[in-house]
Formats: structure tokens, sequence, C-alpha cells
């Protein structure tokens, strides 16, 4: 099952996880009118390398621990490959900046 990339993430887009991926499945998006990243499921390869670098643990590992969340990923995922063909890839915010959303803490 491909990892998930949580709404915690919207509006935060820390992009850590996008240079480990070996795969490149990790993608940036707009949704709705704030930056997201997205994981394409049929892309992704399970590896997990992405899953520690989230520095608000946006990621979790399966679609049954946030199948709303993955519903939203597949469903981005055009929208975020077009994103990127147009904007590039999402370049990472340091890993010690402060959350934007107040419902959000660093946990690593």
């Amino acid at each position: 099952m491909p990892y998930v990339i949580t709404e915690k993430c919207l509006g935060e887009r820390y992009a850590d996880c996008v240079d480990v991926c070996p795969v490149e499945c990790i993608h940036p998006v707009e949704h709705e009118g704030k930056p997201f990243m997205i994981i394409d499921p049929d892309v992704c390869i399970d590896c997990g390398v992405c899953l520690p670098e989230c520095p608000i643990g946006a990621i979790v590992a399966s679609v049954d621990e946030a199948p709303g969340d993955a519903a939203l990923n597949k469903s981005l995922t055009p929208a975020a490959k077009e994103y990127e063909a147009k904007n590039g890839k999402a370049t990472p915010r340091p890993p010690n900046d402060p959350p934007r959303r107040p419902d959000n803490t660093l946990v690593k």
C-alpha cells in the first residue's frame, strides 16, 4: 500500500520528503488555495524513506490509516504533476521553521 500525505501538510509544505524519494512520487500542488504535497499512489513503492523526513508527521504508512487523505492524494495527482511541470519541485523549508498552522507541532 502506498504512503499517504495527510491534510496536516495543507498550508505547510515542508517538502523534506521530496529529495529522499527514490521514485520521485511526491509532488507539490495547491489545494484550497494553500500549498500542499501529495504522493502519487501509482508510483509509490512503499519504501518508507519519506516517513521520518516530515517534521510535522504529516505522512502515514498506509491508506488504511487515512483513507480520506489517500483519496485526496490520488485525486490531486494529475493537478500536482501539472503544477510541478509549471513551477518545478518544491523547495524544502528549513526543518526548524515553525509550523504555519497552530494545530501542527514539530515532531522531529
